[in-house]
């Protein structure tokens, strides 16, 4: 009788054990409004992620709170560009790159006023932009376009989601910015139109999943599982057949309809497993990331994001992908 009553509660304490650790090993993910990571949103629908056996928790934040988030630890992984991942190392909060969501394929605008139609126009003009971010990386590509440098126009540093009242206001005469932030740019001010798109220089920005190297060593299987998930949704999104599916889900997570979300879809190149492949390749361009993060590195160095150049390319792992 004693014999099977303790028997019983080293049962009920195995469980209790096995219980706390599931939990203590649940995978906490902070993601945000762009579509290759509103994306998510078709596995959480589908439950695929229960399918592969992994417990992963999602929680939506605002981008910037999302990376503060990740830096005080309250979650194990963010969806942030490679550039941004870069600027979170610098501060103490490291993060290994272990799969590519997309990147932007003109999402990301230089939106300027009427009677300006392309970049050369810009000189002598004011530019609105968030100085020090990725769209500050990309307005120099698009005046190097031009044969420009930024002493060519006056820049105006502001945030983001400002932009679209500053030029639609006569602040600035152009602004650079993300949608959706571009799209109210154009909507906000009747003739005003994108000069230069992220489609121009494709890899400039890439948008990624990265994880704490301690939850990633703790854990490699189950983020092995969440790579898996991404690609079953990448390959979902491609197929035309789901089209409406996809617009439905998505466009539902962040309050509009599927109409008003079809075009941000557009602007953003999902990376399935053979396209994580191609751009975990090395190389030093833009269509490598490996080449993206170290442009972006010597672009942080030289506008004082961080002060010390980093080792860029120690803050990727392409083995999930492959």
């Amino acid at each position: 009788m004693i014999k099977s009553f303790r028997m019983g509660m080293a049962l009920l304490l195995l469980t209790a054990f096995s219980v706390l650790e599931l939990q203590a090993e649940k995978l906490r993910i902070a993601y945000s409004d762009w579509p290759g990571w509103v994306a998510w949103e078709i596995g959480i629908q589908k439950g695929w992620f229960k399918e592969a056996g992994v417990d992963v928790e999602f929680t939506w934040f605002e981008y910037v709170p999302s990376m503060d988030a990740f830096a005080a630890g309250q979650v194990d992984a963010v969806c942030m560009t490679n550039g941004d991942a870069l600027v979170t190392a610098s501060t103490g909060a490291p993060s290994v790159t272990i799969l590519i969501n997309d990147y932007s394929n003109g999402n990301d605008m230089v939106v300027a006023k009427p009677g300006i139609k392309k970049v050369s126009q810009l000189k002598g003009k004011k530019v609105g932009v968030e100085v020090g971010f990725v769209g500050h990386l990309m307005l120099l590509h698009a005046l190097n376009s031009a044969n420009m440098t930024e002493d060519d126009i006056t820049i105006v540093n502001m945030p983001t989601d400002q932009t679209p009242q500053a030029l639609a206001g006569g602040t600035v005469d152009a602004i650079v910015a993300w949608q959706p932030s571009s799209g109210q740019a154009i909507k906000a001010l009747p003739g005003a139109k994108a000069i230069f798109t992220s489609a121009e220089v494709p890899g400039i920005i890439y948008d990624v999943l990265a994880v704490s190297p301690k939850s990633l060593a703790e854990n490699t299987g189950e983020w092995s599982k969440v790579v898996d998930v991404w690609f079953k949704i990448a390959d979902y999104m491609k197929n035309p057949k789901n089209s409406e599916d996809v617009l439905k889900i998505m466009s539902a997570r962040v309050g509009l309809t599927p109409e008003e979300y079809a075009p941000f879809l557009k602007g953003t190149y999902i990376l399935d497993k053979e396209g994580n492949q191609k751009y975990f390749q090395y190389g030093k361009g833009l269509d490598s990331i490996y080449g993206s993060n170290m442009e972006a590195d010597r672009f942080n160095v030289k506008y004082d994001v961080y002060k010390k150049s980093l080792r860029a390319t120690e803050y990727l792992d392409p083995s999930f992908v492959k």
